[in-house]
């Protein structure tokens, strides 16, 4: 006989910290499936404190703040199944038994759980299993490991709670969810950030694990920006056949219904997994009593818009960095320096698209070495985009500086701290106009400049958020490309001027000045820093890839040596699977050498 189950995925943008907020916003979502005629409703990893929640989670308030959030939450849940995630405080026990360990006085356990809530009751809870501690991941710092498995059983629908990281290995909790507790359905509830190709690995991970168990798998994500990282949502719903049935929209949120239909008993299992060793987890199982519901009417069409291109997700993910970081700590309007380069320019539009034309104002600083084009440019794009321009000129700022140190330079010839200087007048005019009108500062430097170095600190360096500090300077290129083949294609219009496209990217702080006088070339600098940045590959192994040994050794030297300006950088937006921030963690004095 087949059974259908309607299934609410709630991919919601929550605030961390924000309980009361985050609470009255999942009220409303829980309506909207109430009316959508949902049997399960299904929020992200976390929802109620939003993820991740980091040192909060070491305040004993916090953790009651939770407590008091899910009580008032579960209360809105009537005649639905729910599942959501919260931090559980709890007593750890070993293993299957139910001997408590003896922890010191004040220690708490405190488990990354999910509450299942029904028709107003919190009728169970799972805890995350497999707790990450790479790249941005802390985990381990905060949370205990759950030790059991969750299947619950609402309607003839027996359905399995995981959490994230527990999806991902196939000897993990959906293998003794499916194989003990006969789960036709997992529900696994996350908080994954983006990354650059992360939306192809889930899938097909989830179509893993939906084949190797015979069963459906609801993958729920978050969305939105928490400081560096973005989380994309791209929840989905994979069948036993491994294949998307539904699929919810990229960078929004979004309420995705979707009827999900059992076939006949589970008999089905693959040969494989048959043959694969017993269950690691023992399996907890709760039957949930039937509710009154109103039966939808008819079934609902599939919901599965197509899938984005790398470029189209790396931009929105730009986008949404931008957007929730202003939003979310309350700032009204940012200020960018604009130079007259792509960096600036990318950097522009991106916070135009996050934030409003009304909510941005461009800097332009020029100084003697500023370049005709440059003001030209500059002008163009503001203009294009309606945004405010204002020119404050440093030259004679500049010229005071240095005439105020003569004495002590004397005879040495000018160097970078002449050119540097100009960078931190700019930087500190940035940060003058910040301070007096309350713009937040985003910079503009790339992830080829800040891994090598080539950025002035308390100079270009100076700002709150770093747009495209995780973007190479050859994907500034091919952003700024895509987002002008967006705008002719909308509105008959490129949104930046084809020659900040064409010119040789420059800092313009002293004469005929290219970034190649101290540079590769990009198309040989930024595959070596994925190398060596991204994939942690030796000198070795990099000289193999066919690059001239002379050059690596230089950029690998360029990268060590500036690990200290990195340090205080302001975040960057993570769009690759190693930025610059938590996820790349080295000593600043290090002697060793690859």
């Amino acid at each position: 006989m087949t059974k259908t189950c309607r299934i609410a995925m709630i991919q919601m943008n929550p605030v961390v910290g924000d309980v009361d907020g985050n609470v009255h916003a999942m009220i409303t979502w829980v309506k909207r499936a109430r009316q959508a005629g949902a049997v399960l409703v299904v929020f992200p990893e976390l929802a109620i404190t939003g993820y991740p929640p980091e040192d909060l989670v070491l305040r004993a308030n916090f953790l009651q703040a939770t407590r008091d959030a899910l009580k008032r939450f579960t209360r809105h849940c009537r005649g639905l199944t729910v599942v959501v995630g919260y931090l559980e405080e709890g007593i750890a026990r070993q293993g299957r038994g139910a001997t408590p360990v003896i922890v010191p006085s004040g220690t708490r356990r405190v488990f990354n759980a999910a509450a299942v809530i029904h028709d107003r009751h919190l009728v169970a809870t799972c805890q995350k299993i497999f707790l990450p501690d790479y790249g941005v991941f802390d985990e381990s710092r905060y949370f205990s490991p759950g030790r059991t498995a969750l299947v619950c059983e609402v309607q003839g629908i027996r359905f399995g709670v995981n959490i994230c990281e527990d999806i991902w290995y196939a000897d993990g909790p959906a293998r003794a969810q499916a194989a003990i507790g006969r789960a036709q359905l997992i529900l696994n509830i996350n908080a994954s950030p983006y990354h650059i190709g992360k939306t192809r690995t889930r899938a097909r991970i989830l179509a893993q694990r939906a084949r190797e168990n015979g069963v459906v798998v609801s993958y729920t994500n978050m969305v939105g920006g928490q400081d560096e990282v973005v989380f994309d949502g791209n929840s989905m719903i994979v069948d036993r056949r491994g294949s998307v049935i539904a699929r919810a929209r990229a960078f929004e949120e979004e309420l995705i219904v979707a009827d999900v239909s059992f076939d006949g008993p589970r008999a089905t299992r693959s040969a494989t997994r048959r043959k694969t060793p017993s269950p690691r987890y023992p399996v907890r199982r709760v039957s949930l009593t039937p509710v009154q519901q109103q039966k939808p009417k008819s079934l609902l069409p599939v919901h599965a818009p197509a899938a984005l291109s790398d470029i189209e997700e790396v931009y929105l993910a730009l986008v949404t960095g931008v957007r929730d970081y202003v939003r979310k700590n309350g700032f009204q309007r940012v200020l960018i320096g604009i130079s007259g380069g792509i960096d600036s320019a990318l950097t522009t539009v991106i916070a135009t698209d996050a934030l409003g034309q009304d909510r941005v104002t461009g800097l332009f600083m020029p100084s003697p070495f500023t370049s005709k084009e440059s003001r030209v440019d500059a002008r163009a794009l503001t203009k294009g985009l309606n945004v405010p321009l204002w020119t404050i000129p440093i030259t004679g700022i500049w010229k005071h500086y240095l005439r105020s140190v003569s004495s002590l330079f004397g005879q040495r010839a000018p160097d970078a701290a002449e050119e540097n200087l100009q960078a931190r007048i700019r930087g500190t005019m940035a940060m003058l106009l910040s301070n007096k009108f309350g713009h937040l500062v985003l910079t503009t430097g790339n992830k080829s400049e800040m891994s090598t170095g080539y950025a002035t600190l308390y100079g270009d360096m100076a700002g709150g958020l770093a747009v495209i500090q995780d973007v190479s300077k050859t994907m500034v290129y091919e952003l700024a490309r895509y987002r002008n083949r967006k705008a002719v294609h909308d509105y008959g219009v490129v949104v930046i001027p084809q020659r900040m496209l064409d010119r040789a990217p420059s800092a313009e702080l002293k004469p005929n000045q290219t970034d190649q006088d101290v540079l590769p070339p990009y198309d040989i600098l930024d595959p070596v820093i994925e190398a060596y940045v991204e994939q942690d590959r030796s000198l070795q192994d990099i000289v193999g890839m066919g690059f001239p040994a002379r050059i690596v050794r230089h950029v690998m030297t360029m990268v060590d040596r500036s690990e200290y300006k990195r340090r205080q950088a302001p975040i960057g937006i993570k769009i690759t699977q190693r930025n610059l921030g938590k996820d790349r963690r080295m000593p600043i004095t290090n002697r060793y050498v690859t």
